[in-house]
């Protein structure tokens, strides 16, 4: 078994949800769940396929989105992974709709920072292993950081 890390190519300010389910229709019922759940919503999405023609299936409503979700896909090439790319939105607006399409089972990250995969690869294939999502913290909060993280929270809508 070889193990390797995969850094998820992305613009800085562009939001992902990495998770893993199990049939072919998961490209078609997350394409309707992200149109329908949040208006102006721009993303691209991509499956890799693990039986069959074991290709990288690709939506989206976004064609700079939807390449850079096959792009990820392919290079992370995990059997039943998908890849959700988005801007105009943040995965809170669409994660728990995600989370209820059948065929998902589980999700790794959501998440617009620097990402790494953490892949086992055996002959037969390639699986998730894990995640690196962001940095690791530095400390622990002041008053001064709390007082940041509240504004912040008012300042992109989800505190009054």
């Amino acid at each position: 078994m070889e193990f390797k890390n995969i850094k998820v190519k992305k613009d800085q300010d562009t939001n992902i949800i990495l998770g893993q389910s199990h049939f072919i229709k998961t490209v078609e019922d997350l394409y309707e769940v992200l149109v329908g759940g949040c208006p102006g919503i721009k993303f691209g999405l991509a499956f890799c396929e693990s039986s069959g023609a074991c290709m990288v299936r690709t939506e989206g409503n976004d064609d700079r989105l939807k390449r850079l979700a096959g792009e990820n896909a392919l290079n992370i090439g995990a059997g039943h992974t998908f890849i959700i790319m988005l801007e105009a939105a943040f995965p809170i607006n669409v994660l728990n709709a995600v989370k209820n399409v059948p065929e998902v089972c589980s999700i790794f990250c959501a998440t617009a920072n620097p990402v790494e995969i953490v892949i086992a690869q055996t002959e037969q294939g390639r699986g998730i292993i894990g995640v690196i999502d962001g940095s690791r913290p530095i400390g622990i909060e002041a008053e001064s950081d709390i007082k940041w993280r509240k504004e912040f929270l008012r300042k992109i809508g989800y505190k009054r």
